[in-house]
């Protein structure tokens, strides 16, 4: 079931000069349906931040947008179009943390950057993001002389793979060590593992929010970089924080590494 959820103008921590925060306390909800994981945890986080939901909108509703300022999108890749044309109808900004986008919907959503303000990121926490910025820092230090490895791991329930956060690691690490090569797992008599080559691998089981590692195995050393996510909230948190940020940021195409100054 995909969902929408969308935050109004009053309740999107405005800012003063001063810093201070003059969003209103009271927090709405309409439409109660429970939708996807990471959705219904931006509704409790919501909800203990004094954000108001103005609408949710499951897959097969009409998107109105008319109270809103910001539209956070947690569904599906096939309903990118659809959620992409309505916030470019209502000219308001959008925050897209739903993965597994094919080539082309990831560039319908860049060409509605140019239109509107768009947040578009494979993972809204700051532990992940953090992760990112470590990943390109070791890969420029090691990556010529190391392996390079991903391991993701996450809950049976899961249908993409690799994870969107596990191909954001991997961009990471093509960009510092110049390389295209991948690796998805191996079988069999595969040969000796070509020194250019980053392996990406996916575990599934059980109810695991989410673990990513990121492996630089050198001659007699190696360093591991991980993050685990015990809870959904981390994620949802962040995805508040991304949309309180994107009000009234000009067109444009930005990830979390934006939002956080990183």
């Amino acid at each position: 079931m995909a969902e929408l959820l969308v935050l109004p103008l009053e309740t999107a921590a405005a800012t003063t000069a001063t810093g201070k925060n003059e969003a209103n306390d009271k927090t709405s909800h309409r439409t109660c349906r429970r939708g996807r994981p990471h959705g219904a945890a931006v509704l409790g986080v919501a909800e203990s931040e004094g954000v108001e939901v103005v609408a949710r909108t499951d897959l097969g509703d009409k998107i109105a947008l008319a109270d809103a300022d910001v539209l956070l999108d947690f569904s599906h890749p096939d309903a990118s179009r659809s959620i992409c044309d309505a916030a470019i109808k209502s000219k308001i900004p959008l925050v897209i943390g739903t993965t597994g986008h094919s080539t082309k919907q990831r560039d319908e959503i860049a060409a509605v950057a140019k239109q509107i303000a768009v947040v578009f990121a494979s993972n809204f926490s700051v532990g992940v993001n953090a992760l990112f910025a470590l990943t390109e820092q070791a890969a420029k230090v090691l990556g010529g002389d190391f392996d390079l490895e991903i391991v993701e791991t996450h809950h049976r329930m899961k249908k993409d793979a690799p994870s969107g956060t596990a191909k954001t690691l991997a961009e990471i690490l093509q960009r510092a060590c110049n390389t295209k090569k991948l690796r998805h797992g191996r079988e069999g008599m595969i040969g000796e593992r070509e020194r250019s080559e980053i392996g990406i691998h996916s575990v599934r089981g059980g109810d695991v929010v989410g673990d990513h590692s990121v492996i630089f195995a050198g001659q007699g050393e190696r360093v591991e970089l991980t993050h685990r996510a015990s809870n959904r909230e981390t994620f949802a948190r962040g995805a508040l924080r991304a949309a309180r940020w994107i009000i009234g940021k000009p067109a444009g195409l930005y990830d979390m590494r934006d939002v956080l100054g990183l």
